[in-house]
């Protein structure tokens, strides 16, 4: 088994097909309790998003775990942010997340937490992997792991985001409407804005399983656009099913992404000077974002596409602050994964901070005009290994003279190369991307 099914990233699968099957999450429940306790004693934290295969999944992962000799504490539907810091809380060895994140309610995933609410180490993940492998064994009888359930788990979780922002800090004139994607956020999201003073209105937060991500929350935005306008709100708030994920809206119903988000976020611990370093965006990270933060004499990397390379990077330079511009928004100086509620909840604090609207915010970044196009080959050698495609790609970033990028890259699921050109000027990034894939096609024909 790949370890590409562990870790931060989770296992992701439709039900009913490999590897996401009762079945399966049983075996795994099995050879993760096992694992877990070769580390000593064993306690394992078990969340769920909304989705109606939950119930199902959880009961299978809990029967391997205890038959594994692992207590089980279930927390019932919350973010996956709040797993990994409850698993810190309650001094766990893991913490596991049942969910599919922005996906439809048709899959499903799972995720797993270290006790300190990062990232299995590796070790324990090929353990893990060389145990699935293994025929099962059920402990002795008397030590059959117990299972209980966290019933103050939201109440926690409320306070630990609330704790997140100064000490009397009241959002109290400001009113915010809340899409909570039907997802895990239901019942967390709206209280820790009210109980901060703000005016609250929500939207779909009535999960019946089968409703996440369906319409609504950060990957469909039209119904809180809307709703923003008809409530004269400051501002709203979409959340992914698992709440790792946020976007929201201005009070013009304009959409404000990733990228806007985390440049907010880092102007103002910049101004406060607890920036600590720089921040980490990703290769498709607007190139607005980079030169906002250069005009700020604040450092940029990119890492590659995807919330664990990001907190890779930010771990390695010992930076705090990172994201990408689908709204994964990680801060190091408050949790240790990211949290939809607390990037939002920093957001609104510098806002505060700085007097001003979110439609104002935003204008200091710039966002730069991108041009994608997708030439799809035959297969072989990539055409970017081509010395025309190189000379050219070379060329193109000269000319741009860092005002601008080429980004060429090969599908993981198509045998497409995704032509990409960014920059200030978007009559001449359209003629720089067009002269490009014309070249990446001949080279492939």
């Amino acid at each position: 088994m790949s370890k590409k099914y562990f870790g931060t990233d989770g296992i992701r699968g439709r039900v009913g097909e490999y590897p996401i099957t009762p079945d399966f999450m049983l075996k795994l429940g099995w050879a993760a309790g096992m694992a877990f306790r070769k580390m000593g004693t064993c306690k394992v934290l078990v969340g769920k998003d909304t989705r109606i295969s939950g119930y199902m999944f959880e009961s299978a992962l809990e029967a391997g775990l205890t038959s594994a000799g692992a207590d089980v504490m279930l927390l019932g539907p919350m973010p996956t942010p709040a797993i990994a810091y409850l698993a810190r809380t309650f001094q766990a060895e893991a913490g596991i997340v049942i969910s599919a994140s922005h996906n439809p309610h048709d899959d499903n995933g799972i995720k797993f937490f270290s006790g300190k609410g990062t990232k299995l180490p590796d070790e324990l993940e090929l353990m893990i992997e060389e145990l699935l492998d293994t025929p099962m064994t059920v402990v002795e009888s008397s030590k059959i792991g117990k299972v209980s359930r966290i019933n103050d788990a939201s109440g926690r979780y409320i306070e630990f985001c609330k704790s997140s922002v100064p000490t009397g800090t009241t959002f109290s004139g400001l009113k915010i409407v809340i899409d909570c994607a039907h997802g895990a956020t239901y019942k967390v999201a709206p209280s820790v804005f009210r109980e901060l003073g703000a005016d609250v209105v929500v939207l779909s937060a009535q999960p019946n399983g089968l409703n996440i991500n369906d319409n609504c929350g950060s990957t469909h935005m039209g119904q809180l656009q809307a709703a923003v306008l008809s409530e004269h709100a400051d501002l709203g708030i979409a959340f992914d099913g698992d709440g790792d994920r946020v976007l929201m809206v201005d009070h013009t119903g304009a959409i404000v992404d990733g990228d806007e988000l985390l440049f907010i976020i880092a102007r103002d611990l910049h101004e406060r000077g607890k920036l600590q370093g720089g921040v980490v965006g990703t290769l498709m990270s607007n190139l607005g974002l980079e030169l906002a933060l250069v005009d700020l004499s604040i450092p940029f990397i990119r890492a590659n596409v995807g919330d664990r390379y990001v907190i890779a990077e930010l771990l390695e330079r010992n930076w705090l602050v990172g994201g990408e511009n689908s709204g994964h928004v990680v801060c190091f100086n408050h949790t240790t994964t990211g949290d939809a509620i607390i990037a939002a909840l920093q957001v609104l604090m510098a806002l505060k901070t700085r007097n001003e609207g979110l439609a104002l915010a935003r204008q200091a970044l710039r966002k730069c005009p991108q041009v994608l196009i997708n030439v799809r080959f035959g297969g072989g050698e990539s055409p970017l290994e081509h010395p025309a495609v190189k000379e050219a790609s070379a060329r193109v970033t000269q000319a741009m003279a860092g005002r601008g990028r080429v980004l060429l890259r090969k599908s993981g699921t198509e045998p497409l190369v995704r032509v990409m050109v960014e920059g200030e000027d978007e009559t001449l990034v359209r003629g720089y991307a067009e002269e490009l894939a014309k070249l990446v096609t001949e080279v492939s024909a």
